[in-house]
């Protein structure tokens, strides 16, 4: 058996992401999600990747764990083209970064996306119910409310976690979500 970590990680401190404008990113995250922006480092550095030097901006968005969103953007044209991906996937839903919220903030945050005219999916997985919208760099962003049983059915997981995938990689692809109400 493998042997994890004495203590997991303790929260998310960031997930970076490179974005092309930090202000329309800004007035996205902060002006129609209500995000605060608490920094924004500006820096210049001898790139390993191209040899010489380049100029970024360094943003940081605040989580109410203490954790953050955080951008990047470069005033190299270069430097951004080659950050980006040369063929992005057909299906980009699955790669996503969630939070959790209370139910409150899911609905103000519902009510600040439509009224900024942005798309918005809601979906109930069961387990938890999450709405998915889009920055306007691509980066999609999962708002997430756990059910008040979350712990039950956390438990539950846990304890046939490993005997799932096993059976998952077995070849027995059989759905084991019986909470979900229906397809989306």
């Amino acid at each position: 058996m493998t042997k994890l970590l004495t203590r997991a990680p303790e929260r998310l401190h960031h997930h970076a992401y490179v974005v092309k404008d930090q202000e329309i990113n800004r007035q996205f995250f902060e002006d129609v999600l209500g995000i605060p922006l608490v920094a924004t480092w500006c820096e210049s550095h001898v790139s390993g990747f191209v040899g010489r030097e380049v100029a970024l901006c360094h943003t940081f968005y605040a989580m109410g764990d203490g954790g953050a969103l955080a951008f990047f953007s470069f005033a190299d044209e270069e430097i951004y083209r080659k950050t980006q991906a040369e063929k992005p996937a057909v299906i980009g839903n699955f790669d996503h970064i969630s939070f959790k919220v209370e139910e409150s903030t899911f609905s103000e945050l519902l009510d600040r996306l439509h009224a900024a005219g942005q798309a918005v999916r809601v979906t109930d997985h069961g387990y938890c119910k999450s709405m998915y919208c889009t920055s306007p760099d691509g980066l999609i962003m999962e708002f997430t409310v756990d059910p008040p049983d979350a712990a039950k059915i956390d438990a539950i997981r846990r304890a046939d976690a490993h005997a799932e995938l096993k059976r998952w990689m077995a070849g027995d692809h059989r759905p084991n979500n019986d909470l979900r109400p229906g397809d989306d």
